[in-house]
């Protein structure tokens, strides 16, 4: 196999893994979002602020590793989700 097969095969994995990975970080963000509401009505805002933490590292992680791999769309990606959650986690500690 010549470099470039190999660079060429590494190329599709890393678009995988990262395209893999925001299907799944958006996914999660849209349950967050759409839940939020009725876990405030349930009484447990802290609950969906530790959920939506845990969103803003797992996200944060992901867009420093596709930093690192050059991956600039997916990096900015995954920074509008994190924008997006601490949006959200702003709005619930201000209610």
């Amino acid at each position: 196999m010549s470099d470039d097969d190999q660079r060429s095969d590494e190329a599709r994995e890393t678009f995988a893994y990262f395209s893999n990975e925001y299907a799944q970080a958006l996914q999660a963000f849209k349950a967050i979002e759409e839940q939020s509401s009725t876990l405030m009505l349930m009484g447990v805002a802290d609950d969906l602020r530790g959920f939506i933490d845990q969103f803003i590292v797992m996200a944060s992680g992901i867009k420093g590793l596709a930093e690192e791999k050059d991956e600039t769309y997916f990096a900015e990606w995954f920074g509008e989700l994190v924008h997006k959650a601490e949006a959200l986690k702003t709005e619930i500690v201000s209610q």
